[in-house]
């Protein structure tokens, strides 16, 4: 399917089939468009908790209580839930298992060109934590880039998704131990296969148009 057709289809599902269950290689395609993401520096300041059980969905459902209470029922529904996190500090440790996981994937031809990318990364990298002083806010635009990647990615699959920040992202947290990993939870991601009660699967796409965001030059 060509990439524009996918993205005239895609839409954010509403309602989702609990008798739909995707399979194994379905699952194992969806955590490589997690892996494969760009990010700034290709510096992959990511976590993710992918939740295939009913079990799993109900751990994650847990965040959607109170005011958020519109999402529980989707979460649970869903066929595979994923929780995106982005990293909360930035160490040189972290730094030295990037170029090292590069270098034994053969990224550098020779050591110079190990060192130069491992200099250019850290001088971005410490720029904003030190810098700009902004590095959780920067990770999670590279958390949304991966976002965007994944939702096109699953559209092309054939799958529905939802993206949901209408949960309670501290109580996520907490869940999965995520901060005593280095981590906070950014946004919760359903996928499956929509119902056919889904009001949103009929509606028409909206867009501004071309002439009111795009101006060429």
């Amino acid at each position: 399917m060509e990439i524009i057709k996918v993205l005239k289809k895609r839409y954010s599902t509403k309602e989702f089939d609990p008798t739909k269950k995707l399979t194994e290689e379905q699952i194992e395609q969806i955590e490589d468009l997690l892996q494969l993401s760009p990010s700034s520096t290709n510096i992959q300041p990511w976590h993710f908790i992918l939740a295939t059980s009913d079990e799993g969905k109900k751990r994650v459902a847990k965040s959607a209580h109170d005011f958020f209470s519109f999402n529980e029922e989707k979460i649970l529904d869903a066929s595979v839930v994923v929780v995106f996190a982005s990293k909360v500090d930035l160490t040189d440790d972290y730094l030295h298992h990037l170029i090292e996981k590069e270098d034994a994937d053969g990224r550098y031809a020779n050591k110079e060109f190990k060192e130069q990318n491992k200099a250019g990364r850290a001088i971005f990298a410490y720029m904003h934590k030190l810098d700009y002083k902004d590095f959780q806010h920067w990770t999670d635009k590279q958390v949304y880039l991966n976002l965007g990647n994944f939702l096109l990615g699953v559209a092309a699959l054939g799958l529905d998704a939802l993206p949901m920040e209408g949960v309670d992202l501290k109580m996520l947290d907490e869940e999965f131990g995520l901060r005593k990993k280095g981590f906070t939870s950014s946004i919760v991601v359903a996928v499956g296969y929509h119902k056919s009660t889904d009001f949103n699967k009929d509606l028409p796409k909206s867009r501004l148009f071309k002439k009111e965001i795009i101006e060429r030059i």
